[in-house]
């Protein structure tokens, strides 16, 4: 039944809030299952999507059963679910001139801050125990971007005076990466950069065989080409940049505008689904036909993601992603793009 009471509505989405914070791995489907029910009453966009598939949210009783907004809804809606207000912030995706991109409102900084957060502590441990380095000059040419949002938070939180933002002045980058690596602290060093960036740090240099063998430093690569370079595959990629910086492994992001909440690969392409995310695929001529890592691991499909972060607008998403599941349950592969769609600064370059 459809509640009514806008107070009802408003003490729900604080309950949920909770649970999504608070969330255990074993509860997943079950709050899954209640944000969907949640946004199909209380999101017009997403709601009139699950009524024009004939889907009955009552019937819907696992995650496969869910419908997927496709992704390019961001582009032509606002999507919003509940009673929230003026948003805090709009994210923007990164596009080429002329090309129609992404909007993401974000009407609740704190649950980001903190869904995000606890997803890097997962997989690599406090914060505070890192200096960050970002070197993302594309992103900080723009005031809108989901990344640098996210890495200006992580860097507040290292507590480092060492960590920041990097846009063109990589020479002293460097200086600073010397400083810290012959620094005794036990820190850790994340070195975070788009794709074009690192590549370019990487071959401007013989000299930084330093980073690798100090042992200290993780080097990330969020993707994006935006443009600057020819799109190359993410193996040679990879290749380029462990060769440069005398790595035996690059770390990556998979993220998105239209996600709040992120995966990380320690390597080879293998992806760790954030806590409060589950990726699903779907067949790759029936975007109704869902199927989670039980089905196997043999099957390419199209990423569907359920980011339960993404409580004020959609949870669950159908990218434009193809992927495919790991042996390792949970994680998962992304393998390219569908053709003609869009290349988003803020994720893998094609495959």
């Amino acid at each position: 039944m459809e509640i009514q009471n806008n107070k009802t509505v408003t003490e729900i989405r604080l309950g949920l809030r909770e649970q999504v914070l608070h969330l255990e791995p074993s509860d997943f489907e079950q709050v899954a299952l209640q944000v969907f029910r949640y946004q199909a009453l209380h999101n017009p966009v997403y709601s009139q999507y699950v009524k024009l598939l004939n889907i009955h949210i009552d019937e819907v009783s696992k995650l496969t059963q869910i419908p997927f907004l496709p992704i390019q809804f961001f582009k032509t809606h606002i999507v919003r679910t509940g009673l929230v207000s003026e948003a805090n912030i709009t994210f923007r995706s990164s596009g080429t001139t002329g090309q129609e991109t992404s909007r993401h409102d974000l009407y609740d900084e704190q649950l980001y801050k903190d869904v995000s957060e606890q997803i890097f502590q997962d997989n690599y441990g406090d914060l505070n125990q890192f200096h960050i380095l970002a070197l993302l000059p594309s992103y900080l040419e723009r005031n809108n971007s989901s990344l640098v949002y996210m890495m200006q938070h992580f860097i507040e939180k290292s507590g480092s005076p060492y960590s920041g933002f990097y846009l063109n002045n990589t020479a002293e980058m460097l200086q600073v990466l010397h400083s810290l690596i012959n620094n005794p602290d036990k820190k850790r060093i994340l070195l975070l950069g788009v794709t074009f960036a690192l590549l370019d740090l990487a071959e401007s240099s013989n000299d930084l065989q330093f980073i690798g063998k100090s042992g200290k430093v993780i080097v990330m690569d969020t993707g994006g080409m935006k443009g600057r370079r020819r799109e190359m595959l993410r193996e040679e990629v990879h290749d380029v940049l462990k060769r440069g910086f005398g790595v035996d492994n690059i770390h990556s992001e998979y993220g998105m505008t239209e996600l709040l909440s992120q995966g990380y690969s320690s390597g080879n392409g293998s992806f760790v689904p954030g806590r409060t995310m589950r990726i699903l695929l779907r067949d790759i001529n029936d975007p109704f036909a869902l199927y989670d890592h039980n089905v196997g691991i043999s099957k390419t499909g199209g990423i569907n993601v359920i980011d339960l972060a993404n409580l004020d607008t959609c949870s669950f998403i159908e990218t434009q992603d193809l992927g495919r599941f790991e042996e390792i349950a949970g994680r998962f592969n992304v393998m390219g793009r569908f053709d003609n769609s869009d290349i988003r600064g803020c994720n893998l370059m094609v495959l």
